[in-house]
C-alpha cells in the first residue's frame, strides 16, 4: 500500500511538471486552432458554456470553478485548459483512492457490501489514475485519440463506482461527491479534446 501510495504522488507531481511547462509554451504560441479573441476569463467562461450544453454530466459552475481556481488556466489557451483539467482529475483520483485505503483501513464500521464496493472502488480509481496519466502523456505527444480513451475510460470507473453501491443496496455511498467531481473533470477534458481535434470556433 505504500508502494502505491509513492507511485500515486509521483504520477502527480511528474504530469503537474510536465503540465507548467507546456503550458508556458503555448501560453506563449499560436494556437492550432481558430477562436474568438478572448481574454483568458473570457475563454474559460467560453469553455465551459459550451462543454456544460453539450453534456448531461457536467455543470458550467462547477467548471468554471474549477478552473478558475487554477491560477495557470487565466494566461493559457484551450490546449492549457484542457490540460488543467486533466491535472485537476489526476489529483481527484489520486486523492480518492487514499481516501478509499483509509476508509477500509479504519472499516470497522461497514458491512460486508459495503466493503466490498469500496475494495471494488480502489481497484476502479487506481486505474483511473493510470488512465489518467497516460492521456497526459498522450495529449502532450498530440495523441488526441489516446488521450480522448483515457478520460473517458476514467469517467466510466467514477460511474461504475457509484453504480456498485446501488447494485450491493449500499444505503450510505461514501464517494458519490467524488465519483461526481471526478466525472466532470474528466468531462471538461474530454470536451475540450474535442474541440481541438474538431477545430470548432467557440
Amino acid at each position: 500500500m505504500q508502494h502505491m501510495h509513492e507511485t500515486m504522488l509521483q504520477f502527480s507531481f511528474f504530469s503537474f511538471t510536465l503540465c507548467f511547462f507546456f503550458l508556458i509554451i503555448i501560453s506563449h504560441g499560436r494556437s492550432s486552432i481558430s477562436t474568438i479573441s478572448a481574454t483568458p476569463n473570457d475563454l474559460i467562461n467560453q469553455t465551459c458554456k459550451t462543454c456544460s450544453g453539450r453534456s448531461t454530466v457536467l455543470k458550467y459552475n462547477f467548471c468554471s470553478a474549477s478552473l478558475e481556481a487554477i491560477p495557470v488556466s487565466h494566461a493559457t489557451n484551450l490546449q492549457g485548459l484542457a490540460l488543467v483539467a486533466m491535472e485537476l482529475a489526476l489529483e481527484n483520483a489520486t486523492h480518492t483512492v487514499i481516501s478509499i485505503m483509509n476508509l477500509l483501513k479504519n472499516g470497522t464500521s461497514f458491512d460486508h457490501f459495503e466493503l466490498a464496493s469500496l475494495k471494488d472502488c480502489l481497484e476502479l480509481y487506481w486505474d483511473a489514475v493510470l488512465s489518467i496519466a497516460d492521456s497526459i502523456e498522450a495529449f502532450l505527444s498530440e495523441n488526441n485519440e489516446i488521450a480522448e480513451m483515457g478520460m473517458f475510460g476514467s469517467m466510466e470507473a467514477a460511474a461504475t463506482c457509484e453504480e456498485g453501491f446501488l447494485e450491493k443496496k449500499v444505503e450510505v455511498h461514501p464517494l458519490t461527491k467524488e465519483n461526481y467531481n471526478l466525472l466532470q473533470l474528466c468531462d471538461i477534458a474530454l470536451c475540450i479534446i474535442r474541440l481541438l481535434v474538431n477545430g470548432l470556433i467557440m
